[in-house]
């Protein structure tokens, strides 16, 4: 007997269908002509075109070669500014399981930002249970509907952290708990902000979005996140790039677990009586193995299994906790079809899988492959060969492209070791990263 909670292309909290029909004018002429060809995802496909409806994402810098160089030089005459507020928001802990922390992490970011860009237009700030609230600050600007930024403030760091590691500056590197992923990320993104408004160049409408659980799977967070990518042109995620890059593809990551219920016995005195858990778990591992391809980009690990009581009695309760990234749709629907059809080898143990896809597939689309050449063209003035990358890790961009939004991710700190007590992030990546996103930010106030 086997027993599975997965819904096929269905996840909770929120449910999603990655396969989002893209309707574009020409299909909404070809429904006009023939309405029955009308569906519910063309209807909803149809409300993402009507709320875009500013035009595609912009394909042409907007900032001469000698704009883009002043800013670069304003930006670079801050640095200080830029590496002292780096340091003052790493000092201020926010570990994601620390709820109290958190709070006073982002009480401090919404004066800072008021200090650094003045008041915002309008101002949320959504409660979450059991995670670090949201805060959302809309500003006016050119361009028609809001870009959205977007950027997390909770790190993998437990507080107290900062005691034994402060924040260090050595050379060009400064280190310190979250300054890499992604404190450095924020910093840019604001002060990108201030050197065009200090310059008096064009700046868009923009949705400036903190979210306090992302490290954990934005899982009190994703709705909100969908609900503000819908009413966007384009996000710009603020996480850190790969040794330079940005990514334009990242994995869909799933977190499952699977159970397995033997029949529990002496096994000195009778060792055919039980069905050993263990030993049906130890099947299905290697039938786990069997499922992934990596050429495909499909893996699966088996990180920790926990069952049995003693060594004389036949396992009765096995369970492990699976972690499955996949690079593409079509795999998605294979593995969760694999996942629900598993069948015990010894019928007298049952299987259950229980879990959800946390986050979806990244797929470099064509407005993602737009994002990725308007970067480039802003780059290019600033001496810097932007370069693209797909990465495994996942991010709060797997949301926004799944909800029909482009993205461009990785524009955050140059630096590297995320997670790790070598985790940096470098100050001429700071006010390079920050003039590249100033750039684009223009781009799309002048389109």
């Amino acid at each position: 007997m086997s027993e599975s909670a997965l819904q096929p292309w269905e996840w909770n909290e929120p449910t999603w269908r990655p396969h989002v029909e893209r309707v574009t004018p020409a299909g909404l002429h070809e429904l006009e002509r023939d309405p029955a060809t009308m569906s519910e995802s063309r209807l909803d496909a149809l409300d993402r075109l009507a709320q875009k409806a500013d035009g595609p994402v912009p394909t042409v810098a907007a900032l001469t070669a000698e704009q883009a160089k002043s800013v670069h030089a304003w930006l670079d005459d801050h640095r200080e500014a830029m590496v002292a507020d780096l340091a003052a928001y790493t000092a201020h802990e926010s570990s994601s399981d620390d709820p109290e922390a958190l709070n006073s992490c982002l009480t401090w970011l919404r004066g800072w930002l008021d200090d650094s860009l003045g008041s915002a237009g309008t101002e949320e700030r959504i409660p979450r249970d059991n995670a670090g609230d949201i805060l959302i600050r809309r500003s006016l600007g050119s361009g028609g509907h809001p870009v959205l930024l977007l950027c997390h403030y909770d790190t993998v760091w437990p507080t107290g952290t900062i005691e034994e590691w402060p924040f260090r500056r050595k050379g060009d590197r400064l280190s310190g708990p979250g300054v890499f992923d992604m404190k450095a990320g924020l910093v840019q993104a604001v002060w990108a902000l201030r050197a065009l408004e200090a310059l008096s160049l064009p700046r868009p409408a923009y949705t400036l979005l903190l979210n306090g659980d992302e490290e954990t799977g934005s899982l009190a967070s994703s709705d909100v996140i969908v609900a503000e990518a819908r009413s966007s042109r384009a996000a710009l995620v603020f996480e850190a790039s790969a040794e330079g890059a940005v990514k334009t593809t990242r994995k869909g990551v799933g977190l499952f677990t699977l159970t397995i219920v033997g029949e529990e016995a002496h096994a000195g005195l009778d060792p055919t009586a039980g069905a050993s858990a263990i030993n049906e778990m130890a099947h299905q591992v290697l039938r786990l193995e069997a499922l992934q391809d990596l050429d495909a980009g499909t893996s699966i690990n088996v990180g920790v299994i926990h069952g049995g009581t003693r060594s004389n009695v036949t396992a009765g309760r096995v369970v492990a906790d699976l972690d499955v990234r996949v690079a593409s749709s079509t795999e998605h629907e294979r593995i969760t079809s694999a996942l629900a059809g598993l069948q015990p080898v010894n019928p007298r143990t049952k299987i259950v899988v229980d879990g959800t896809w946390n986050r979806p597939v990244f797929e470099r689309t064509s407005e993602v492959a737009q994002l990725f050449e308007l970067a480039r063209q802003c780059a290019h003035p600033l001496g810097i060969a932007l370069r693209e990358t797909a990465v495994g890790g996942a991010s709060d961009g797997n949301f926004v492209l799944a909800a029909g939004t482009p993205v461009l991710d990785g524009l955050g700190a140059v630096g590297a070791g995320a997670h790790a007590r070598s985790e940096y992030a470098t100050i001429s990546g700071l006010i390079e990263r920050a003039a590249l996103a100033a750039g684009v930010l223009a781009a799309f106030a002048a389109s």
